[in-house]
């Protein structure tokens, strides 16, 4: 069901998900509209009938001919307006986030997230550092150069600190191949089409980087150009699951978070993050998704970091979530759980906006695929973990043992290696 299907026949049942979600939609102007526009297409379809009806008559008359003109002119007012309504119309559905699953706990903000899973962070002997402090000292994070070239929430890596960054990046990719995973390098610049497909837009307007000229958009994530991969596509359904990875730069205006986090990079108008995202058969996709968060733990495991995983209230969802979980990583200078990872399970709400289909078999009947997604993880904040966790009291990092084959071999930052 579709949207559009579910404003029009369960009125009700939306109302109450946008409560659910503390969302407001235009919904009784959504309805209004509706019903005007299923008016005018009623009356058009009288009047085309009445003119077929008149063109298997015979020969008209003068008073058939002149009827005629009249229906014809009317027809094309009342199409018109029909354009203008139904268009209206479409466009304020746009702004109706997904249905919720019965599953997801009530909740109107992140304090109602559910705990699963929160490890006890180990003690240390010595007082952790912020990773501005680490960073800058070892010489491996430039902030102040970063916002000379250009402003407010932008940074540089310099030497190991870039390497590890490409380090993970690598690791974390190659750790999703084995489990059914194809890689996919997608251009960063997209189309209006398909942020609307993913539902980017036109909710999220506001927070993306748009260039008027050519109608293109930075990517916000990998999630949009990896659901439109197969937009207006019928796939073959005995192939499921499709499980796609992606590194991409990720760009996002952080409008939402102005004067939040102003210290370090917690928060940038650009990361890099490797994505997850599958289409799969409705009914296999809360495996799916219990697949994405698992794969999301397993890099914290690996790096042997404390993990705490939250199942995601209806007031905190994402717009196009039924059901959602988030990773999030320990990080002793700063204090807090930093989300590395948020997986989603959208339901057939993509795949209905980007007009994917499926059959099960040859021949059978066209369905809508679930989709789902999921971060494999972000950065910079893992790189903050790492920072975090893995410093030592002389003002070293340890380089995890996990990865240390992807900076080939290297065990630790020091001081004094890059400074400038």
């Amino acid at each position: 069901m579709t949207a559009l299907q579910r404003v029009r026949e369960e009125p009700e049942k939306v109302r109450d998900m946008l409560a659910a979600r503390g969302f407001e939609a235009p919904l009784d102007r959504i309805l209004e509209l509706d019903r005007k526009a299923r008016d005018l297409r009623a009356q058009v379809e009288a009047l085309n009938a009445e003119r077929n009806k008149a063109s298997r008559g015979g020969p008209p008359s003068d008073e058939v001919k002149a009827r005629m003109r009249e229906v014809g002119e009317k027809i094309k007012a009342l199409q018109a307006e029909l354009t203008a309504l139904e268009t209206e119309r479409d466009e304020l559905v746009l702004h109706v986030p997904n249905v919720v699953d019965p599953q997801a706990p009530r909740g109107s903000g992140e304090h109602d997230n559910k705990v699963i899973r929160q490890d006890v962070p180990p003690k240390r002997s010595f007082t952790p550092k912020p990773h501005w402090e680490i960073g800058e000292q070892l010489g491996i994070l430039d902030i102040p150069r970063g916002t000379k070239m250009s402003g407010s929430r932008f940074y540089v890596l310099r030497g190991a600190g870039a390497a590890l960054q490409r380090a993970l990046i690598a690791w974390m990719i190659d750790l999703k191949l084995p489990h059914g995973f194809t890689e996919i390098y997608p251009p960063f610049l997209t189309r209006r089409e398909t942020l609307i497909a993913s539902s980017h837009l036109p909710h999220f307007a506001a927070n993306q980087y748009h260039d008027e000229l050519d109608d293109l958009w930075l990517i916000p994530t990998a999630e949009p150009q990896l659901v439109s991969l197969h937009r207006d596509e019928v796939l073959n359904g005995q192939r499921f699951p499709l499980r796609y990875v992606s590194y991409t730069a990720c760009f996002r205006r952080e409008q939402m978070s102005a004067g939040r986090d102003v210290r370090g990079i917690k928060r940038g108008h650009q990361f890099d993050k490797v994505e997850m995202v599958v289409y799969c058969h409705p009914e296999d996709s809360p495996k799916e998704l219990d697949g994405l968060v698992a794969r999301a733990i397993d890099v914290l495991e690996r790096l042997e970091m404390p993990v705490r995983v939250l199942e995601l209230c209806t007031g905190d969802l994402a717009f196009q979530a039924m059901r959602g979980f988030d990773v999030e990583v320990w990080s002793p200078g700063v204090g807090e759980w930093l989300e590395v990872s948020s997986c989603s399970n959208c339901g057939s709400f993509q795949a209905e906006r980007g007009n994917i289909r499926y059959r099960r078999e040859p021949g059978g009947k066209l369905e809508h695929p679930h989709l789902l997604n999921g971060s494999g993880l972000a950065l910079p904040r893992l790189m903050i973990a790492i920072m975090e966790n893995y410093q030592r009291e002389d003002g070293s990092i340890e380089i995890p043992k996990a990865i240390r084959s992807y900076m080939g071999g290297r065990e630790r930052i020091a001081p004094g290696e890059f400074s400038l």
